[in-house]
Parts: C-alpha cells; sequence; structure tokens
C-alpha cells in the first residue's frame, strides 16, 4: 500500500461524545498505520446523537479530521447554520434546496500538493424528497473534475439499492462511493469495473451495546407502544468503523478497498 498512491481514511458516523471520545483515541494510531492522505469523517450525529455545532467540528479537526461530511441530521441543531458558514471543511449534503447555507462538496489540498474532491450528496428513498443525486452528482463531478481526478462521495442513503444504483452510475467517474446513514456495515466492499471502490455502509463510530447508537430499551419501547419516547445515546460496547481507500492519482481509480474495526 502507498507507494506514490493517495490513502483516503474515512470514518463511520460518529456518535455524540463515546463516539468522538473513542475516535479520539484511536485516530491518531490509525493514521499512522495507513500513513493517510485525508482524513474524512461523518458527523451529522456529533452532537447529543443527532446534529453537529461549530464547537464539536472544531474538536474533531484537532483530533486529524480533515473533512466532516452530513446527512438529514445535520440540520436538528440549529448552531448548524453558524458552523456551515464559519467552517470551510464541514459539509452538508449538495442535493438540499438552494438558499441554504453551507456547500456540499470542496476540494482539499493535502501536504505533497494532491487535490483531493469530496462531495456528500443524500438519498431519497425513505427519506426527505429533496433534488435528485444523481443528477446532482453529474454537475458536481463534472466541475471538480476540470481540477482533479481523485473523488470520494459520501453517499447518505437508507435503501441499499439507491447506493448500489449511484455506484453503479458513477463508476469509472470517481474513486470512491462511501455509504454512510444506517451505522450498520456492511461486508460488501469490492472494486467496481470502471476502478470505484464501494461500500453500501462504512457502519458507526460510538456505542454498539444500543440501537444504532440509542440507548436499546427506549428504542425497544417505541417500537412496541408506538409511542414517542425520546431517544438516550448509549455509552457501552464503544468501536471506531470506517474504511480505508488506496486511490491511484494519475487516474482516480481505486486499487484497494478494506474495513476498519477497532477495538
Amino acid at each position: 500500500m502507498k507507494n506514490n498512491n493517495l490513502i483516503i481514511l474515512f470514518i463511520a458516523d460518529i456518535i455524540g461524545k463515546p463516539g468522538l471520545d473513542i475516535a479520539t483515541l484511536y485516530l491518531p494510531g490509525v493514521i499512522k498505520k495507513y500513513d493517510a492522505d485525508i482524513v474524512i469523517a461523518n458527523g451529522e450525529n456529533a452532537w447529543q446523537g443527532k446534529g453537529i455545532n461549530e464547537k464539536i467540528a472544531a474538536e474533531y479537526h484537532s483530533i486529524g479530521i480533515d473533512i466532516i461530511t452530513g446527512g438529514n441530521h445535520t440540520w436538528e441543531n440549529y448552531k448548524i447554520f453558524a458552523a456551515l458558514k464559519a467552517d470551510e471543511n464541514l459539509l452538508r449534503p449538495a442535493n438540499y434546496p438552494r438558499g441554504l447555507p453551507g456547500k456540499g462538496f470542496l476540494i482539499h489540498t493535502v501536504k505533497n500538493g494532491a487535490k483531493i474532491g469530496v462531495v456528500n450528496l443524500q438519498g431519497r428513498t425513505f427519506m426527505q424528497p429533496i433534488d435528485c443525486p444523481f443528477q446532482s452528482a453529474n454537475f458536481i463531478i463534472d466541475k471538480i473534475r476540470e481540477e482533479t481526478s481523485v473523488i470520494i462521495v459520501d453517499f447518505h442513503a437508507e435503501a441499499t439499492a439507491e447506493k448500489q444504483a449511484l455506484a453503479w452510475y458513477l463508476d469509472g467517474k470517481i474513486s470512491a462511493l462511501i455509504g454512510s446513514h444506517t451505522h450498520v456495515p456492511t461486508a460488501d466492499e469490492r472494486i467496481l469495473p470502471g476502478g470505484t471502490a464501494y461500500i453500501t455502509d462504512a457502519g458507526m463510530t460510538g456505542p454498539f451495546d444500543s440501537v444504532i447508537g440509542m440507548k436499546k430499551e427506549i428504542a425497544v419501547r417505541r417500537f412496541m407502544t408506538f409511542t414517542p419516547h425520546k431517544y438516550e445515546m448509549a455509552e457501552d460496547n464503544v468501536k471506531l468503523q470506517g474504511v480505508v481507500v488506496e486511490v491511484n492519482p494519475k487516474d482516480g481509480k481505486a486499487e484497494s478497498i478494506s474495513r476498519i474495526n477497532l477495538p
């Protein structure tokens, strides 16, 4: 691994303080182990399990996370609006309606001068009826490819079929499509024929004695009674998950993708 290739480290959805704590503990070693050129993390659940703010975004950056991506829960903390204006490396899904603060993609320059495009998109199946991620991707990727062929997409979506469909649609146009949102890691990482690395979901960085990060007792009660109960963060059996992708900077094609699961 490495040579002159770029190493992209993607940290799966970080859940509240338990997720931040384990990322703080393990991330420096993971970055060193893989000699990562860029660290991307989904942070839409950073603030008590839903949303993010400027303070937490700064903490993410302080432990080595370069780019923070988002999703449907991004908007659930009103302080996100100030954060999106202040933090150049904080993304939200690009296919939300025009006029909202923030941006859905960027081009990041790493230490050796190479440029890496990072795109945040959100699915529509079983989610909000926002703009089409397929059409949005066309415009964004064409724009980024004017500067670099290395492009990483965090596709925050519910449906496996929608994630797979977008990956096939973009195969050969991007370096990797990494699924997020479900908090359940999948074992289908692979390189598609056109050179795009793919995984349906990178998993979760947070407490696994839970229901997707929340206290299991409350989740069970909600399902059994069909009545509202406020979710609370779980705390036990915390893991750091994600993927590492190796990309050839000359043509933007991925050469490997592997899962991370710590401890």
